[in-house]
């Protein structure tokens, strides 16, 4: 079927409408992962190990999905993810996924590289929404960053700790992102290529400005492109920072808090230890270190650790309902979509984020009737058969 002609259903379907639609240094820019990019795949093909255990005759007439994470009530135990820099994907793309995400009854979780900002996006409603933040080495805009949260009614804060480093992204270097292309190399990128996209250029390049990283734009005056900005928010990543460091945040943060991006169950029982609320399993969507666990096949180890002592989500893969189902019956509160959601906003905008969760919704009520469940909190182990993950 032509892309164009397309009526898409699946995150796949909305990744294959984006890829059509943004510059392609945009689109590789959050369809890749880090070196050959094999634990972005095993994110997505690990899934496919845990099969659904079908029940059947069984009353399953009143299926509901309705769950809470880390206190957020929620129609169904998914969250939308940070994603730097979507607001060049989709005009104020932060924006349009905050309707969407109002609409369905999930939160959003706000990046830290966001191009619009806290209050742009609160704006939009007094439904709460989550934000997303890293260890910068000025903690003085940690802290002024925690206080603007704060101050238009962000009270769970995700806190990134998988960054102590970028990862070497391969497709961002080749496309100028990154640095390390020659000067041709990152003209041809960076202009030619977004010629090539006359739809995004009008809807996006033009009406969609700002092009600034909205949080950030007080603490960089002088940044008058995304690539500067980004060299500036490079340069503050802390490699230093240790769990005391969180155990700082801790004491300041009055709110919810929420670490992603463990692997180790050691790590996330350390995260507890400090203070954390719930803890997030995830590589970084496979952006950090290629080659480690997939999120889903670190996700039970961690379950196991903690035993209760804290929440546990996970991200990293999840592309339906189905996932959801089969993460939440391996011991996840509830997870995180990124890709999906970004792609759905630059294919179809918030009707694109709002009609995939929506998608996500029926596909999970679908998994639990013919599992013979009809509560989220009857979806559990029993319901599955692991191989080998």
């Amino acid at each position: 079927m032509p892309t164009m002609n397309l009526v898409p259903v699946t995150s796949n379907d909305y990744r294959r409408i984006a890829e059509r639609r943004m510059p392609r240094p945009l689109f590789d820019y959050v369809d890749g992962g880090a070196y050959g990019e094999g634990t972005l795949a095993r994110n997505v093909s690990d899934f496919a190990r845990i099969s659904p255990l079908q029940r059947v005759m069984r009353d399953v007439s009143g299926v509901d999905t309705a769950t809470a994470m880390v206190g957020t009530d929620c129609t169904l135990p998914v969250s939308l993810a940070p994603v730097g820099m979507c607001g060049m994907f989709a005009r104020r793309a932060e924006v349009q996924a905050k309707r969407a995400a109002d609409t369905v009854g999930v939160p959003l979780t706000l990046s830290t590289m966001s191009i619009c900002s806290l209050e742009e996006v609160a704006a939009v409603s007094d439904k709460p929404f989550w934000f997303q933040l890293y260890m910068l080495r000025d903690r003085k805009i940690v802290e002024e960053l925690l206080n603007r949260a704060w101050a238009v009614g962000v009270r769970t804060l995700v806190f990134t700790v998988d960054l102590a480093v970028v990862g070497e992204r391969h497709r961002d270097t080749r496309n100028g992102i990154a640095g390390g292309a020659s000067p041709w190399g990152r003209f041809r990128a960076g202009r030619l290529s977004y010629l090539t996209q006359p739809q995004w250029l009008v809807d996006v390049g033009l009406r969609g400005k700002p092009h600034l990283f909205g949080n950030l734009a007080e603490y960089v005056p002088a940044a008058t492109s995304l690539p500067e900005y980004r060299d500036w928010v490079g340069r503050q990543f802390d490699p230093s920072v240790t769990w005391e460091d969180i155990a700082w945040l801790r004491g300041i943060w009055n709110g919810k808090l929420v670490i992603k991006g463990v692997l180790s169950p050691d790590d996330a029982a350390s995260a507890v230890d400090v203070g954390a609320d719930a803890v997030i399993v995830s590589n970084h969507g496979g952006r950090q270190l290629d080659g480690v666990s997939s999120s889903i096949s670190a996700l039970p180890a961690v379950v196991d650790k903690l035993a209760g002592r804290a929440e546990v989500m996970m991200d990293g893969g999840v592309r339906s309902g189905l996932d959801v189902f089969r993460a939440r019956a391996l011991g996840a509160q509830g997870v995180m979509i990124g890709r999906p959601w970004a792609y759905a906003v630059a294919a179809r905008g918030e009707s694109g984020v709002a009609s995939l969760l929506g998608a996500f919704k029926r596909e999970i009520e679908v998994a639990m009737a013919l599992c013979g469940v009809t509560r989220m909190t009857d979806v559990t182990g029993d319901l599955v058969q692991v191989k080998d993950l």
